[in-house]
């Protein structure tokens, strides 16, 4: 599933969209897509990760790549039926395959909190402190991954986040100490903007330390490693060296990572 940081690369790559208006549309939606045929792409947002085709009158595509989305510039994907597909005026395509469409009517910002968009010139990271104080019992790797709090953090930069300020993923909220709770909160959104450098650079799993990696690269030791953490019920490598838990929450089994 893209993270925040790959939607905001494709909001530029499609910047050159905006203002050019809608020839012909199809796809395998159940939306009616026929309704933006002849309206004009006014803006392009993201939320998190959320794409937002902003055609103006209140009306916006949200779309969610999934899991296995994909989409195509000025090309279409051979052998494959897109869910959305816009053709432009000066001969500009746009195909998204696999992925989820919605129409949004209402003003996106009455729909979105931008101040928890981890990559948006509005984040606030003293609302991300609140919402996370009020939740004490939530472990760290869940609290991470909630889009309420950090919209556009996804399981990779969970995963490098923890190991980058080591902490245990399953370390309650509430057992934190301050300076640590701040690491946490900077850290989410620095890594986001890391993790969109090194995409655009082509060299994103270079600078991997333990996001399906065997071995944590500060002192040796053999990872530790969950198929289904925490209630978000994701991927999890983590260092029982190196990343310190805090709080008296008993520790869930792990399968270490073993070198090969």
């Amino acid at each position: 599933m893209p993270e925040g940081p790959s939607l905001v690369i494709l909001r530029e790559n499609i910047a050159s969209l905006t203002g050019l208006k809608v020839r012909e549309v199809s796809g395998n939606s159940k939306q009616d897509l026929q309704r933006l045929r002849g309206r004009t792409l006014r803006a392009i947002r993201t939320w998190g990760k959320h794409l937002l085709l902003d055609f103006g009158d209140d009306l916006a595509v949200r779309i969610h790549l999934l899991l296995f989305g994909s989409y195509r510039i000025d090309e279409e994907k051979e052998g494959k039926v897109p869910r959305l597909a816009l053709s432009f005026t000066k001969k500009r395509r746009l195909n998204f395959y696999a992925c989820s469409v919605r129409f949004i009517e209402t003003p996106l910002d009455d729909v979105y909190d931008w101040s928890a968009d981890v990559m948006s010139d509005h984040w606030d990271p003293k609302a991300a402190r609140g919402k996370l104080k009020s939740m004490p019992d939530a472990i760290v790797a869940d609290v991470l991954l909630d889009q309420d709090i950090f919209a556009g953090v996804g399981n990779i930069i969970k995963n490098e986040v923890l190991h980058r300020i080591r902490l245990h993923p399953e370390t309650p909220v509430g057992a934190l100490p301050s300076r640590k709770l701040t690491e946490l909160i900077t850290q989410a959104r620095q890594y986001s903007f890391d993790f969109y450098e090194w995409k655009k650079q082509f060299v994103l799993r270079k600078h991997w330390q333990v996001h399906a990696k065997k071995t944590c690269p500060r002192d040796g030791t053999p990872l530790s490693y969950r198929q289904y953490l925490g209630k978000a019920q994701r991927r999890a490598f983590w260092c029982d060296a190196c990343q310190r838990r805090y709080g008296n929450v008993p520790a869930t089994p792990a399968t270490p990572l073993r070198r090969r």
